[in-house]
C-alpha cells in the first residue's frame, strides 16, 4: 500500500514537472535551499509586517504628535516628547500603574500556590484525576465574557450566591457585602475571578514539569532513606522550578495587559480603584480621543513590559542552566 502510494506521488510529482514551463522550471531549479525557504515563509512575514510592526511604527510615530482621531482634519503637530512627559509626571498614571501591580502580584501569587499545588495533587495519580483534571480546567476554557457576566451576577449583593455563602460563613448581611462596589473589596473581587479562571493554566504548566521529572531520581532518592519532605525540597520543586518560572512569565504578561475581566466587573470603579493601565488607556484614546497621548502611553507601557520580560527571561535561563 506504502509502495502503491509512493508510486501515485511520483508520477503526480513528474506530471507537474512536465507541464511547468521551461523558463519557470529553469529559475526554480537554480534557487538555493534558503531562497526556496525565503519563498515558502516571506507570506508569513509580509502578514506580520502588516499586522503587528507596522502599527507599532505607526503608534510611535502618532505618540510624537497631537493627533486626535475624532478631527481627524485638524492640522497634526510634532510635539516631541512633550506627551511622554506629561505621562511621566501625571499622578493618575501612577495610580493607575499601581493599581496594576497590585493585580498583577497578587494574581501571580494566588495562582502560583494554588496551580501549582493542584498539580502536585494530580499529579500522584489518585482514583479519578483524570475526571478531576477535566473539571478543574473548565474555567479555562470558558470566553471571558462569558465568565464576567457570571461572576458579576454570583457577586450580586441580593441575588448573588457569593454574598449567601460569605453572609453563611460570616453572619454578615448580604446587603452589606457589596464586592464590586467598595473601595476595599472592588480589586479583591477581578483578583478572585481571574485566579479563578487561570489557575488551571498554571496548573497545567506545573503539572508539565512534574510529569517531566525521571522517576529514577526519587528512587535514588528512597535508597538513601530521604523523607518526602526532603524529597520535595531537594527533587520536586528545584526540577520544577522553570516550569513555576515560566508560568509566572505568561500570566504576569497578560496580567499586566488585563482589560476585558475589569472593564466587565467594575469598569476601572468605584472610582478609580480598579483603573488598570489597561484601562486608563482605553479612556484616554476612545472616551478623550487624546490619540497621541494615548500612543505615548502604550509606547511607555509596552517598553516596561517588554524590559521586565527580558530581564526574567535571563534570570529563567540562568535558573534552567543549572
Amino acid at each position: 500500500m506504502t509502495e502503491t502510494s509512493s508510486t501515485l506521488l511520483d508520477r503526480a510529482t513528474e506530471a507537474a514537472a512536465r507541464r511547468t514551463p521551461d523558463g519557470i522550471a529553469k529559475r526554480v531549479r537554480g534557487l538555493s535551499d534558503r531562497m526556496v525557504a525565503w519563498l515558502f515563509i516571506a507570506p508569513t512575514i509580509l502578514l506580520l509586517l502588516a499586522i503587528n510592526i507596522f502599527p507599532l511604527i505607526w503608534a510611535i510615530q502618532l505618540s510624537f504628535t497631537n493627533y486626535r482621531a475624532n478631527r481627524p482634519n485638524e492640522p497634526i503637530k510634532n510635539i516631541g516628547l512633550s506627551n511622554y512627559s506629561r505621562i511621566l509626571n501625571d499622578a493618575d498614571t501612577w495610580i493607575a500603574m499601581q493599581a496594576t501591580a497590585h493585580f498583577v502580584f497578587w494574581t501571580i501569587v494566588l495562582q502560583t500556590v494554588i496551580g501549582f499545588t493542584l498539580a502536585y495533587l494530580i499529579d500522584r495519580k489518585f482514583r479519578g484525576h483524570a475526571f478531576w483534571t477535566t473539571i478543574i480546567l473548565v474555567p479555562m476554557m470558558l470566553s471571558p465574557a462569558v465568565v464576567g457576566n457570571f461572576w458579576r451576577f454570583l457577586y450580586e449583593p441580593q441575588i448573588g450566591l457569593f454574598a449567601y455563602i460569605v453572609s453563611f460563613v460570616t453572619g454578615l448581611p448580604t446587603t452589606d457585602i457589596q464586592m464590586l462596589s467598595n473601595v476595599s473589596l472592588a480589586p479583591w473581587s477581578i483578583i478572585i475571578v481571574d485566579t479563578w479562571m487561570w489557575t488551571p493554566y498554571v496548573m497545567l504548566i506545573c503539572l508539565a514539569g512534574l510529569r517531566s521529572i525521571p522517576d529514577y531520581i526519587y528512587e535514588a532518592a528512597e535508597v538513601d532513606r530521604a523523607s518526602n519532605w526532603r524529597q520535595f525540597w531537594s527533587i520536586t520543586l528545584p526540577m520544577a522550578l522553570p516550569f513555576i518560572m515560566l508560568a509566572v512569565l505568561f500570566r504576569g504578561i497578560e496580567n499586566f495587559k488585563m482589560f476585558d475581566m475589569v472593564n466587565l466587573l467594575t469598569g476601572g470603579g468605584p472610582g478609580s480603584t480598579t483603573e488598570v493601565a489597561s484601562i486608563t488607556l482605553k479612556r484616554e484614546a476612545f472616551e478623550k480621543w487624546r490619540t497621541g497621548y494615548s500612543s505615548a502611553f502604550a509606547i511607555i507601557l509596552f517598553v516596561a513590559v517588554f524590559g521586565l520580560a527580558n530581564i526574567y527571561v535571563k534570570v529563567l535561563n540562568r535558573v534552567k542552566s543549572r
